[in-house]
């Protein structure tokens, strides 16, 4: 059974959050025009930050904000664009949302500016082993780690699980050499990066299994392809089948929840958290 454990999160700027006793919902905010969903939607930084407070009010502790798409075969786009999307957005949040502000990036130095402007977390997709340094960087100002497998750029082992302790092993002794302390640490599975259909269909029912690294867990499957191979859907209409594998996961586990629609994933995440509690104050017993 899944025990609710509260975990309190500590991130930078002095804030911290409590997870895992209650889904904690973490709002996407792509400025961005090549998204896979929702590219230019938010390019400009008032309708970002519109969005972003909007996601708030709905239900959204954290907001991700994001300056380069992550989908496959996107191109990359230089630090300086991308420091040029996200910052404006950051700092104009700033004092409007008592929301932690998440940066979603690889690079040290936009990670760097990002905390300097308001940012309280590092939302890195190459978990800390594209630049090492985003680990010093939480070190020394106590921001949030998001490290997230994946597997990009590297050969994976054929047992998604033994991939997912292999790599995040590493990318924790990273965090573990810089000094991170790991109330600072969530981890993230990576649905979708470098994964088909049937592997991130058997990540979500063997996730229990990562229950082992005894950290906070986020599950980002908001919109992503399998949901779309499974529900036969175009991105901009998964987002029930997001909702439907929010729960699953809720139940298998996660913690914190990466979404576009906060809404119909705060309700069903809603229903999930029930059932845990009537689990739990169960014993664990079953009919």
């Amino acid at each position: 059974m899944i025990e609710l454990r509260s975990h309190s999160w500590h991130v930078a700027h002095g804030r911290s959050i409590d997870v895992g006793e209650q889904s904690v919902i973490m709002a996407i905010v792509n400025v961005t025009p090549d998204s896979f969903s929702d590219g230019g939607d938010y390019e400009a930084v008032d309708t970002a930050v519109a969005h972003a407070l909007a996601c708030a009010k709905e239900g959204a502790a954290i907001i991700d904000i994001g300056g380069e798409s992550t989908k496959p075969d996107a191109e990359a786009v230089s630090a300086t664009e991308e420091q040029g999307r996200v910052l404006p957005v950051i700092e104009a949040l700033r004092g409007k949302t008592d929301a932690l502000i998440s940066i979603d990036t690889y690079r040290a130095d936009t990670a760097r500016l990002a905390i300097s402007a308001g940012a309280h977390i590092v939302n890195d997709v190459f978990g800390l082993q594209r630049e090492p340094e985003i680990a010093a960087l939480a070190a020394q100002t106590g921001a949030g780690l998001c490290i997230m497998h994946t597997g990009r750029e590297r050969p994976k082992l054929p047992d998604v699980i033994d991939d997912q302790v292999l790599f995040l092993s590493r990318s924790l002794d990273i965090a573990a050499a810089a000094g991170v302390n790991r109330q600072n640490i969530v981890l993230d599975p990576g649905f979708g990066f470098a994964k088909d259909t049937e592997e991130n269909l058997e990540l979500m029912a063997r996730f229990t299994a990562l229950l082992r690294f005894e950290l906070p867990l986020l599950a980002g499957t908001s919109r992503k392809r399998f949901v779309g191979a499974v529900t036969g859907r175009d991105a901009p209409d998964r987002d029930v089948g997001t909702a439907a594998s929010s729960a699953i996961l809720r139940l298998q586990g996660a913690a914190i929840f990466r979404v576009h629609n906060v809404a119909i994933n705060r309700d069903a995440l809603a229903v999930a958290d029930a059932i845990l509690r009537t689990r739990a104050k169960l014993g664990g017993r079953t009919p």
